[in-house]
């Protein structure tokens, strides 16, 4: 198997054990969720690395014009499932943005974000 298929094949089986235990037994999933976000710095510096070393795998097969063709399409699947909680969702980003440290505390994110949105227009636009 390619690497790339190694990492389909990890999302397909992750996804699935979700889709799985959420339609089952879906409160059984928090415990999952608690302890993977207890340490946030820890799951952004491992979530960090895991993308990068995806990124870095997907530009052997792909570009980076297809790759954020890719993300727009599970922007709109993600939206999808999330408009079912919007008054959730509007209450949690209020809550977010009330807070004067959210760029302290997602820099890490807004950085990568730019540096890839740069990426992106620079081989669009050339």
């Amino acid at each position: 198997m390619r690497p790339v298929e190694i990492i389909a094949l990890l999302v397909a089986v992750i996804a699935l054990i979700k889709i799985v235990l959420l339609m089952t037994q879906p409160k059984s999933w928090l415990p999952i969720v608690k302890k993977f976000y207890a340490r946030p710095l820890v799951t952004m510096a491992v979530s960090l690395l895991t993308a990068l070393i995806i990124l870095k795998i997907l530009l052997k097969e792909i570009t980076i014009v297809q790759i954020f063709a890719v993300i727009g399409f599970i922007m709109a699947i993600t939206m999808t499932g999330m408009a079912a909680y919007g008054k959730e969702i509007i209450a949690f980003a209020e809550n977010i943005f009330k807070k004067r440290s959210f760029v302290a505390r997602t820099w890490p994110l807004i950085s990568v974000w730019t540096i890839l949105i740069i990426w992106v227009l620079v081989v669009i636009l050339d």
